[in-house]
């Protein structure tokens, strides 16, 4: 897979932050790097080219450098790298590659951004997918996890005397459960590291992490969350490191589920089949359950204006255009009397929904009664069922019964299904029976009822 072109959005407070797109799936996933990395060498290394592509696979990917390390503005003050500045970064790459709600992955400290970002702005989060999370580093009374004072120490001596060499990368793949990792494959990710950060860069994002704690925004969090952990991960060579906490945090976030995947190794790669089996089913439910929840009973009014075409020849275009524009106003006062909503025109007519048959019929009644002056007649048809929102339109077999119960009216009448009829029941309503039908595309034949005016009833 070649590696996609890098761009540059600032934030609000200045800030350069460096990003990616790549892969064409049917969701948004933006990857939210733990320690550090540069969205340009992680292209160098294969088992990032090969999660890469493996993602790229499922769907849209987002990949980007918060501030501080890689390709966006990079500083020595661990004020400027903290996870809140994270979450700044974030919506700006989202803002600029027009992601609205996007599924976030967040990778060990990534993952107290992902968090943070969540909580403040769960409008912007399909999903969380939180791999290792770490939400506080250090251990205290109540929560066993985290870095000791000594082991901080320990890592800081390293960055500030061996960080970019293949000796640091030895020490920190042994903690990561990868011991005896080959020369030339230490010295790659010496590179990379070098790449995402300097010294004084590394260190500052060190103790920037080292002051996380995001414990509680946890039961806060109101998006479907997976938490994974690979299975090294329980027996860390670094003692009770803070991502081992993965499966308490499951417990605290409200719904959330915990799988632990197979492997020594601390993060996953293309040939951890079992993470993405994991990935692609979590995603798979959250669309089929957000598709569920587009669904809701309405009230569809479809009108229509006989003889359209014909008339319109006959008149003129100048004339005919401002009856038609008479008509839609006509239309949508009356839509706003009856609390409807204007889903769309088609050619000369109009597609609404309305909470209540009721204000449906009446609605119909008045437009229908109205545009008579003008020297025109509608028809119009109602059916109460369940419908989807697909963007700001509607679609659903309840759209589709509407559409053929009002190309069955006659000039000004009022046509209902069965449903229409027995939910207004006690209303001042009255009908009259107009025969069974059979609705072109839909299933079975249906009773219908043409409504009746005041004066007829």
């Amino acid at each position: 897979m070649k590696a996609p072109t890098s761009r540059y959005v600032k934030t609000d407070d200045g800030i350069s932050i460096g990003y990616q797109v790549f892969g064409s799936g049917p969701y948004d996933l933006l990857i939210n790097e733990g320690w550090m990395g540069n969205i340009d060498a992680n292209w160098d290394m294969p088992e990032n080219v090969g999660f890469y592509e493996a993602l790229s696979r499922q769907a849209r990917v987002i990949a980007f450098d918060r501030r501080g390390w890689g390709i966006s503005d990079r500083s020595s003050d661990p004020d400027q790298v903290a996870i809140e500045k994270g979450m700044d970064d974030m919506r700006a790459v989202l803002d600029a590659v027009g992601s609205e709600r996007p599924v976030v992955f967040g990778f060990e400290a990534g993952a107290a951004v992902s968090l943070l970002f969540a909580a403040s702005y769960p409008e912007r989060v399909a999903a969380l997918i939180l791999l290792a999370p770490i939400v506080r580093s250090s251990p205290d009374e109540d929560f066993p996890w985290g870095y000791s004072p000594a082991q901080v120490a320990e890592m800081s001596s390293r960055i500030e005397s061996q960080w970019g060499t293949p000796e640091f990368w030895d020490w920190n793949m042994t903690l990561m459960g990868v011991p005896n990792v080959p020369a030339d494959e230490l010295e790659r990710w010496a590179r990379w590291s070098r790449l995402c950060a300097s010294p004084s860069a590394a260190l500052a994002i060190d103790r920037a992490e080292a002051q996380i704690d995001v414990r509680a925004l946890l039961p806060t969090i109101r998006v479907p969350t997976l938490v994974l952990l690979k299975h090294g991960d329980r027996n860390s060579p670094y003692g009770a490191a803070p991502y081992g906490a993965a499966p308490w945090v499951a417990g605290e976030i409200p719904g959330a589920r915990f799988v632990e995947l197979p492997g020594p190794e601390h993060w996953i790669d293309a040939k951890d089949v079992r993470a993405f089996e994991e990935i692609d089913a979590f995603v798979v439910q959250i669309q089929t359950n957000e598709a569920d929840l587009d669904r809701y009973l309405a009230t569809v009014l479809f009108t229509d204006i006989v003889d359209s075409t014909a008339q319109g020849a006959a008149l003129g275009d100048r004339a005919w255009s401002d009856i038609r524009a008479k008509h839609d106003q006509i239309v949508r006062s009356n839509l706003t009397r009856f609390r409807g909503r204007e889903i769309k025109t088609m050619g000369d007519g109009f597609l609404a929904t309305f909470d209540g048959p009721v204000r449906g019929v009446r609605c119909a009644e008045a437009i229908a009664e109205q545009v008579q002056p003008l020297g025109i007649e509608i028809r119009a048809g109602l059916h109460t069922g369940e419908i989807t929102l697909v963007g700001d339109d509607i679609a659903g077999i309840g759209v589709a019964i509407g559409a053929r119960v009002g190309a069955k009216a006659r000039p000004s009448e009022v046509l209902v299904s069965q449903t229409v009829k027995d939910l207004v029941v006690g209303s001042s309503l009255s009908f009259e029976d107009a025969g069974e039908h059979e609705l072109k595309g839909v299933p079975d034949r249906w009773r219908l009822y043409r409504v009746k005016s005041l004066s007829e009833s």
